[in-house]
């Protein structure tokens, strides 16, 4: 199950920049919603909120890192099951892999999903995002008396 939500996850993330890529110029914004949800293409050089731009190898390197780092620890834990600590690692593995991909291919991240309040994004950025969320919640939930 890890294994299926990382491919959706990451396939989705492909498709719909491919999608964006095709029918977009960048910085051409469509509205989905007026006034709450557009689509702008947007070629991002840094990391976060375009932090540390230029900096693909740095990018490049510690995204590599970061995969390995949580295949083996989804690898290690597959006995767990689909647990939120592992549904949580599926979604940061796909997210990670969907933004190296990027960075390796194109020296830069395909974002395109503008809520106007908050920098532009895309799939993968949503995925790590929300894994993150349920990690630290996995992390921080008191556990029942008994488990381990």
């Amino acid at each position: 199950m890890i294994f299926i939500i990382v491919v959706i996850v990451f396939l989705l993330d492909r498709l719909t920049k491919f999608f964006i890529t095709k029918n977009l110029l960048v910085s051409q914004s469509v509205p989905l919603v007026k006034g709450v949800l557009y689509f702008t293409l947007v070629h991002n050089r840094g990391a976060a909120f375009g932090i540390l731009k230029n900096q693909v190898p740095l990018f490049i390197l510690t995204s590599a890192i970061a995969v390995v780092l949580i295949y083996l620890n989804l690898k290690r834990n597959k006995k767990r099951g689909l647990s939120v600590y592992n549904f949580s690692l599926s979604l940061i593995l796909a997210g990670a892999l969907g933004n190296l991909a990027d960075r390796f291919t194109l020296g830069y991240v395909i974002d395109f999903i503008d809520l106007r309040i908050w920098p532009v994004f895309n799939i993968a950025d949503a995925a790590i995002t929300i894994g993150a969320i349920l990690l630290g919640y996995s992390i921080l939930r008191p556990t029942k008396q008994g488990q381990g």
